[in-house]
């Protein structure tokens, strides 16, 4: 197939034109407050599984609006002290799967949450977390769900719960609160951008052919779903662009990297039709910490680097959460 977008020299110079509103912050941080306001109870039950060398917990924690939110811890059972922590967000329409599904976090001597998709989870793996809450008509799928109000859309509900998350793990007797890193594939590549610009306690960041960011260009160059649910949407709903545009600003992972100085550890594929490689340069060259390194994997589309990425994660990060 050929590059579907931007290649080099114009790939690695490209500079997303997403502005921040000058509210960002602060709407964040009210949003954020008022779920911890609201608080909840954390669970961690023991899960019924065969794996005899780590430990597995179903966790149940509050998230936006206390509403309850599932995940999947995994521990190796032979440790002492405090353990570093990684938080893994979920590609858009998967849930949190099994536990024995990913093990090698765990393996490498790390705390591993897997943490659910509230209102996915059908798509390619199961979850157990409903969304409860109502919106204006959407497309379906859950991209332009709420999405005529930033107070109600979407994103804000689960970018709160990507926060919480860390909230409920940190507090934990066995998490080294100094070494907390985020990762994720897909949205949950875009998820972790936006708990890392939000929550300073992150102290890496590993997003994965990232998607929402640059929203406009994602929606005007992406080959297929999801941003085409946005492209549909408006189709139908012509004079809502400016409006939708404007709520897409307080969602976007170029904005959300602009406000990130945790370590970061980008890839792309710079033949992904679905998160198009300019959308990710727009983040990886938005991003503040100056500690930043973008991956390719030149010949593949949205798979991205899979296994190969997995190994350079795990490498990477044990350099920087060295006891």
């Amino acid at each position: 197939m050929p590059f579907p977008d931007l290649v080099h020299p114009a790939l690695g110079a490209y500079e997303s034109a997403v502005t921040m509103p000058a509210d960002f912050a602060a709407f964040w941080q009210a949003t954020i407050a008022e779920a911890r306001t609201i608080g909840g109870t954390v669970s961690m039950v023991p899960a019924d599984t065969t794996l005899k060398l780590v430990e597995v917990f179903d966790v149940t924690f509050p998230g936006f609006g206390g509403h309850p939110v599932k995940g999947w811890l995994v521990l190796p059972k032979a440790r002492e002290g405090r353990l570093p922590l990684v938080v893994q967000y979920v590609g858009y329409g998967g849930g949190r799967g099994f536990p024995h599904e990913l093990l090698h976090w765990a393996a490498s001597g790390f705390a591993y949450f897997r943490m659910d998709t509230r209102g996915q989870g059908s798509g390619w793996s199961t979850g157990a977390t409903p969304d409860p809450v109502g919106s204006n008509g959407q497309i379906p799928g859950v991209m332009t769900k709420g999405v005529l109000d930033k107070q109600d859309y979407y994103y804000r509900r689960l970018f709160t719960d990507g926060v919480r998350a860390v909230d409920a793990l940190v507090a934990q007797d066995f998490i080294d609160p100094e070494r907390i890193a985020v990762c994720g594939g897909s949205q949950g590549g875009g998820i972790a951008l936006a708990v890392a610009g939000v929550d300073d306690r992150v102290k890496a960041v590993m997003p994965d052919v990232p998607f929402l960011c640059d929203f406009p260009r994602g929606v005007r160059t992406a080959g297929r779903d999801p941003y085409g649910e946005i492209v549909r949407y408006l189709a139908q709903h012509r004079d809502k662009a400016d409006v939708v545009f404007e709520t897409l600003r307080y969602f976007d992972g170029v904005n959300f990297a602009r406000q990130s100085r945790a370590a970061a550890l980008f890839s792309v594929a710079l033949m992904d039709d679905v998160c198009p490689p300019s959308t990710v340069y727009g983040a990886f060259r938005a991003f503040a910490g100056s500690d930043k390194t973008m991956v390719e994997y030149e010949f593949n589309n949205h798979e991205g680097g899979q296994t190969f990425q997995d190994r350079r994660q795990m490498v990477w990060l044990a350099e920087r959460f060295r006891p």
